[in-house]
Formats: C-alpha cells, sequence, structure tokens
C-alpha cells in the first residue's frame, strides 16, 4: 500500500474507532492528519492523542517538574558564572572569594540557637549522645546559614550585572484562575496576581502570611493578593465557619484585618471566639452574629472549594502567581523568582 493510501486507511480507521466525529454546529473537528497512530488493534486505531488525553493530568505535572528542574539549574549555573565572573574581575579563585565574602560574614550559631532548635524538634531528633546531637544540630544550621549568605551574596552580584533568562515555561503549564474573584489586597490593576487558595487553621498558610505581607512591602503596586476559601474539614472541623466569619467581616469592610485576626490566634475559632474577634475589631456585632448564624456566605466558599478542586489544588497554601502555581509555606525567594519574571515579561512587550 502507497504512503498516502496507508494515511488515508488510518484515518478511517479512526473515524470507525470513534475518535473523529462528524462536525456539528459550533464544533471544530481536527484534521484527519493530525492524529498519530500510536497502536492498532485489528483495523481499529488507538490514537497518541486519545493516550495523551487520557493522561494530561500526570504528564502536566511531568513537564512542570521538567520545567522546574530547568529553572533550578538555569539558576545554580547563572549563581557560578557570576561568582567565576567576580573573582576574575579580582583576580582570586572562586574558593578565595567565597571564603572573604560567604563563610568570614556567614553569622555564627549560638548555644541558644541550637538549644531552641533540639527543644521545638525533639520528637524528631534521634536518640543518642546528647553532645553529638548537639554538634550534629550545630553543623546543620550552619550549613543553612551560609547557604543564606551565599545566595544573598550571588543575589547582590546579579543586581550588579545584567543577567537575562530565556527559559519559558509552556503556556499549557499555566493556569487559568480568575485574579479578580475574591478579596483583594494591593492594586486591582498590579500586573502580577498571588492567588491564594488557603485555610484559617492551616498552620502553614498561618506561617507564610508574613511572606506573602514582606512581597507586598518589596512590589509596592506591582502585586496584588487575592485570597480564596479552601478549609479542609477532614483536617480542621471548624474551619469552614472561620472563612464564612471573615466574609461577613468583610461584607463590613474588615475583611483582611479579620483575615490577620483569625491566623494570629489560630486555631482558637469557636463560635464564640469568632464573635469576640468581631467585637475586637469594632463590627457591628449583632449583624455580624446574624450573617454568621444564617450561613448567609456558606455558599460562597463552598464555591471557592470547588473552584480550588478543578484547579487541582490538594494542599494548602497553594498558590498561582499570573497562574504559574507554588504549592505550600515556600519561602520569600520561591515568590521573587516567579514575580521578577513577571514583571520582567511585562517590561519586554
Amino acid at each position: 500500500m502507497s504512503r498516502a493510501g496507508r494515511r488515508w486507511g488510518i484515518a478511517a480507521a479512526v473515524l470507525a474507532a470513534g475518535l473523529l466525529a462528524p462536525a456539528s454546529e459550533g464544533q471544530e473537528v481536527p484534521s484527519t492528519k493530525s492524529l498519530t497512530p500510536a497502536a492498532q488493534v485489528g483495523e481499529e486505531v488507538i490514537a497518541l492523542e486519545e493516550v495523551e488525553q487520557a493522561l494530561q493530568a500526570q504528564l502536566t505535572q511531568l513537564e512542570r517538574q521538567r520545567v522546574q528542574l530547568l529553572e533550578q539549574k538555569v539558576e545554580e549555573l547563572i549563581g557560578k558564572r557570576l561568582l567565576a565572573q567576580e573573582a576574575k574581575k579580582r583576580a582570586t579563585s572562586v574558593e578565595e572569594l567565597l571564603k572573604t565574602e560567604v563563610f568570614a560574614k556567614t553569622p555564627e550559631v549560638t548555644d541558644a540557637e541550637v538549644t531552641t532548635f533540639m527543644t521545638q524538634n525533639r520528637p524528631r531528633l534521634p536518640q543518642g549522645d546528647e553532645t553529638e546531637l548537639r554538634l550534629k544540630v550545630w553543623d546543620s544550621l550552619r550549613s543553612q546559614k551560609v547557604n543564606q549568605q551565599r545566595q544573598a551574596y550571588i543575589q547582590s552580584l546579579r543586581a550588579q550585572t545584567t543577567v537575562t533568562v530565556y527559559l519559558e515555561e509552556p503556556a499549557a503549564l499555566r493556569v487559568l484562575v480568575n485574579p479578580d474573584k475574591g478579596f483583594v489586597r494591593g492594586p486591582k490593576d498590579a500586573p502580577v496576581a498571588v492567588v491564594e487558595f488557603s485555610d484559617f487553621q492551616c498552620p502553614f498558610c498561618k506561617t507564610v502570611v508574613s511572606t506573602i505581607k514582606q512581597l507586598m512591602d518589596q512590589y509596592p503596586g506591582m502585586v496584588k493578593w487575592v485570597f480564596r476559601d479552601f478549609p479542609i474539614p477532614s483536617l480542621h472541623p471548624t474551619a469552614p465557619k472561620a472563612h464564612e466569619a471573615a466574609r461577613c467581616a468583610g461584607a463590613q469592610g474588615k475583611f483582611w484585618e479579620y483575615h490577620d485576626l483569625l491566623f494570629e490566634r489560630s486555631p482558637r475559632h469557636s463560635p464564640e471566639e469568632l464573635q469576640q474577634y468581631a467585637q475586637e475589631l469594632k463590627l457591628d456585632g449583632s449583624a455580624f452574629a446574624q450573617c454568621l448564624d444564617s450561613g448567609k456566605y456558606q455558599a460562597e466558599v463552598n464555591s471557592d472549594v470547588q473552584e480550588g478542586i478543578r484547579l487541582a489544588v490538594s494542599a494548602t497554601p497553594t498558590f498561582y502567581v499570573n497562574g504559574r502555581p507554588l504549592v505550600g509555606a515556600q519561602a520569600l525567594p520561591a515568590f521573587q523568582k516567579l514575580i521578577e519574571r513577571e514583571l520582567a515579561k511585562k517590561a519586554a512587550r
């Protein structure tokens, strides 16, 4: 059979298998030539597109991991090149440069820091000789401080050098999330939207609040913080009512004040405590109580949860920085990297 005949034979088999249906009004059918055979069972063809569609979520996750690995390696190589260029400029070696600018300037680990770490993490620490354990903790804390100093130094070099990252994330990996739905902190027309799906009783969500506030201070007018409800009742049974309470406070113009208070006092969110927080913020107590008791905003909270599920939110906090997902209580640099990239793209347009 000729190549053309074979191609049309495959197309006919695909049509027969139901992968292509006759066009209906308002529906665009892909060309038969765009389908790639993955397998054939008798006269029936299994198209690669059919396989990819069935595995779309897993393939998207793998592609996202691939992009993250590439980004991490690019950042690592940028750091090495900056250090090498600075060492050459100073007519020294990278090792000597690191000794002078990193190791010598790294703050010492104090006995108090070691004791505090051991006290807070005692259940997770291995059993053994106390002195040896303290040395291991000291070494771990020292490594963390050295790494922080190294990254800070690299950032200072980067600020003095033109660094352009051409690596692009495929548009398909961005999540279509409405940046205007939810409670907004910052200018509504900010070029970067940090949309957060959060649970008021999640300890990691509580931890990351200060990080997001730092971002708002660092990028005034450039970033807006959008809060979306994602209480997880299986972990925090009283969280949904806390989210309703925040919306009731929002109805009186005090959502963010109540938001901050809920996280500050978390997980103390009994009905009496929710009412007490409203009193502390000088809200209309009777209106707040009526709003909360009536379940006025229960549907809105549930709507946010369903939207989060549609977007594949499976843990809190989950962020979308202009549609780019970031999961967990990430450190400040993780947000800065995404925000800087988004701002650079806007400036290049």
